[in-house]
């Protein structure tokens, strides 16, 4: 989990009660959103610090690993590797699997910047930006001042109702200008809050990373 100071809410991907199976939560010190919501690879150092938040997840014995940020997935090889267990560090890992059991029509992608989710990320997660449709949060204020600034500036307090009208309102615009889309990927993993909501909404399925957890926790015991 990235090093934050906004509350967690139910729902939100580093909220251990949001899963629904038992979770151990590492913070990454000193590590903010503004460090990885970035339209670049992140340091070596981070990724360093990443590996090593890994491990020790891996030693406490955890049995498979997420993240809270979904544009982690520009590192998601390095990191996977550091350890023996499964990795999957971003819900744009699940884009392959929808892509296919929807029939090969477009996707819907919300992040918490699109000027950030660039072809260096898209790439990572395998795919192709004509195959997606993109929609930022990074225009609706009460979404940028409390995730995607420093932590020191971080909001404290989160109205939930105004942020769930206005995830809900960009994916509406979203199907709106692309009627195409067929399902939703929620990049960020302040999002899931809200992902009933957006389904209700626009009446397309919603995915996240909390979708991998459970993925990978029936992968992990069906064996």
């Amino acid at each position: 989990m990235l090093d934050t100071a906004f509350p967690r809410l139910s729902g939100d991907a580093g909220n251990a009660d949001s899963y629904s199976m038992p979770v151990a939560i590492k913070v990454v010190n000193g590590v903010d959103s503004l460090d990885i919501v970035i339209n670049a690879q992140p340091s070596d150092e981070i990724v360093d610090k990443f590996c090593a938040a890994a491990q020790s997840l891996q030693t406490q014995g955890a049995k498979a690993i997420v993240s809270t940020c979904g544009f982690l997935v520009s590192v998601q090889n390095a990191i996977a590797s550091s350890v023996t267990i499964p990795v999957m560090l971003s819900p744009l890992t699940l884009y392959p699997t929808i892509y296919a059991v929807v029939g090969n029509r477009p996707i819907g992608i919300i992040t918490a910047s699109k000027s950030c989710l660039g072809t260096l990320a898209l790439g990572a997660a395998g795919i192709q930006s004509k195959n997606v449709r993109i929609a930022g949060m990074e225009d609706c204020s009460i979404f940028s001042k409390t995730f995607i600034v420093q932590k020191e500036l971080q909001c404290t307090n989160i109205d939930q109702v105004a942020l769930q009208k206005s995830v809900v309102g960009k994916a509406q615009i979203l199907v709106d200008e692309f009627p195409e889309v067929s399902a939703i990927i929620l990049e960020c993993g302040n999002l899931p809050p809200y992902a009933n909501a957006i389904e209700n909404a626009i009446g397309r399925p919603v995915f996240s990373i909390l979708d991998g957890a459970e993925l990978l926790w029936i992968n992990k015991h069906s064996i």
